[in-house]
Parts: structure tokens; C-alpha cells; sequence
């Protein structure tokens, strides 16, 4: 029977397709709640068939040859996975799975939060609430910007891009994108959304949302000319990856007021955060909750765990990134 190791407590409901399919005496499961030990990790996938990785384990030749060759699937709990060596696991003709499409609209909620956070000055507001500091109603507190009628301007116009596309309708937004391939006409024109130039898009938009992969092309595409480029009164959201933004040449930016405020849901070095930019009050800090909704994040152990089931039962896994191997 196929030995499975999953390296963090997921929901019960993918957890539960794989005791069904393998049995609970071959599924093992790590017990600690944070991100495993390097050496911990070789030595857990010692052995196994069916590795089910969440996204803050980098999974490397390495880890794949520690395993060894009977190891034919490396599922991953996320909708990206730059955390894994593809070309080392198709090397090794180990399947790597996601789970897109799922998280979409829960992370564009996400997204959108931390625009309005931001926007509002609620992070600092409430701050000062709960220090006991706050004196009454003013007429000068707080003020944050406007989000209706103005101008959004989106990085990256995949699924959760376009997702944020549809909620500024509700809010009567002009809607600027960029991406490396264009959407047809009929898209954009159901978006209400105008394909620019990456300069275009800095200099006109209010909010800059962030939705494009990592890649060694996206890697610090916002750094310190990118934000002298936006508004003072822009803000920016990134709720895609970490490394795409400076953190150091952001928290530079938001002290000098070269824009209003950030909302940030990711980090260049996780959990690890620039420590200028925790200075910032003008910047919204989450953990990492894009997806984190109990009903997501439970489907997205379901789809893990169903690309793990057809793998290891020879058949072709559902969100396989490198089907070269099949």
C-alpha cells in the first residue's frame, strides 16, 4: 500500500479522502504547526509515495532524492508553487500538482480588504482605539481616500486579477491592467478593463493591486522607481507574492510619503518581515490569509488530496503542472 506524508495539518476533509483511499496507518501527518525543520522534512519523506507539501517547505532535489524513486507525486497546498523544483521533479518523473481556481475569489476578498483597510487608515485607527487613546470625533482623524470612482490599476489580470476587476464595477472604478499576454476584446470589455503599459498603469492608478506569479521577470518589479512613479495619494496591494515587491524601497517610500499607504498580505522572506516596514503605520500587515476561509482552504485539501488518489492509482492527476512526465 502507497505510504503518503503530509506535512502540515490540513482540513479534515482532505485528510479524510486519503485515510479512505490509503488508510490511516499510511498516512502520516507532521505534527507541528509551523514550517518543518530542514533535516526533520529529509527524514519524514523517507520512503514514501505521495508527498502533499504546503507552501513554506521548499521541496528540492534534494528532498525528492531523499524520499527516493519510488516517490511519483509531490501535491502541493497551494495555488503557486515556486516553493518546489519542478525541472528536478520532472527530472525525476514526479508529478507536481496546485490547486487553482479554487482560491480565486476568496483571495480577491482578501485583496480587497486590504485595499479598503488601507485606504481607510483602519489598521492606525484602530490602533489608537484600542491603546485607550482615542479622544472623540475630529474633523481632521484619520483621513484616509476616497476608493469610489477612482482609478484601480491591476498587476497581473490572471483569475484572481480579473476577480478584483469585477469588484471595482460595485464601486464605479476605472479599471487599468497589465500582463504579459493580453485578454481578447470580449474580456476586457466585460471587465471594463484597459489593457497599458506598465508606466501607464503607475502613473494614473490610485490603488495598485498585485496579482502576477513569481518569476525571475516579476522579482522586485516594485522597487524604489516604481513607487516614485506612483501618486503620493496612491496605494498599493500585493496579495500575490512576496519577492515581487522591495520591502526595503517600500517602507522607504511610505515614510517619505512618496505614496499614501500599502495593504500586504505577503513578504518577501516569510514569516520574516523588513523591520522598517513594521515601523509603518501607513502599511496593513496580515499573515498570509489569502485563501483562509474554512471553506477554501478545505477544498483545497480536497483537490490536493484527489491529485495524490489518481496519481498513485495510475491515472492523471487533475492539476498537474508538469504533465511532460505522464
Amino acid at each position: 500500500m502507497p505510504r503518503i506524508f503530509v506535512t502540515r495539518r490540513i482540513p479534515e476533509r482532505g485528510l479524510r479522502l486519503l485515510y479512505d483511499a490509503f488508510g490511516e496507518e499510511n498516512v502520516s501527518v507532521a505534527p507541528q504547526e509551523d514550517a518543518m525543520e530542514r533535516a526533520a522534512l529529509l527524514e519524514a519523506v523517507r520512503g514514501i509515495d505521495g508527498l502533499l507539501s504546503i507552501l513554506t517547505e521548499t521541496i528540492d532535489g534534494e528532498v525528492l532524492d531523499a524520499a527516493g524513486p519510488q516517490l511519483q507525486i509531490v501535491a502541493n497546498y497551494a495555488v503557486g508553487y515556486n516553493n518546489i523544483d519542478v525541472a528536478a521533479a520532472t527530472q525525476r518523473r514526479v508529478a507536481v500538482t496546485n490547486t487553482p481556481g479554487v482560491l480565486t475569489e476568496t483571495t480577491a476578498d482578501l485583496a480587497w480588504a486590504l485595499l479598503m483597510a488601507a485606504a481607510r487608515r483602519l489598521g492606525e485607527s484602530e490602533r489608537l482605539l484600542r491603546a485607550g487613546r482615542w479622544a472623540g470625533w475630529g474633523p481632521m482623524l484619520f483621513l484616509g481616500v476616497d476608493v469610489h470612482g477612482k482609478t484601480l490599476g491591476i498587476f497581473g489580470m490572471g483569475r484572481i486579477g480579473q476577480a478584483m476587476a469585477r469588484r471595482a464595477s460595485g464601486f464605479d472604478m476605472r479599471v487599468l491592467y497589465t500582463d504579459a499576454a493580453r485578454l481578447s476584446a470580449e474580456q476586457e470589455a466585460a471587465l471594463n478593463a484597459t489593457y497599458v503599459d506598465k508606466a501607464t498603469l503607475l502613473a494614473e492608478s490610485d490603488f495598485v493591486s498585485i496579482h502576477c506569479p513569481l518569476t525571475p521577470e516579476t522579482r522586485h518589479a516594485f522597487g524604489a522607481a516604481e513607487f516614485t512613479a506612483m501618486k503620493k495619494t496612491a496605494v498599493l496591494v500585493n496579495s500575490a507574492r512576496g519577492p515581487v515587491v522591495d520591502e526595503a524601497a517600500l517602507a522607504r517610500a511610505l515614510q517619505d510619503g512618496e505614496i499614501f499607504a500599502a495593504g500586504l498580505d505577503v513578504f518577501e522572506d516569510e514569516p520574516q518581515i523588513h523591520p522598517d516596514l513594521l515601523d509603518c503605520q501607513n502599511a496593513v500587515l496580515i499573515p498570509h490569509l489569502g485563501s483562509a476561509s474554512q471553506e477554501t482552504r478545505s477544498r483545497m485539501a480536497e483537490i490536493a488530496a484527489t491529485n495524490i488518489i489518481a496519481r498513485l492509482n495510475g491515472r492523471t492527476p487533475p492539476n498537474c503542472v508538469n504533465p511532460e512526465i505522464l
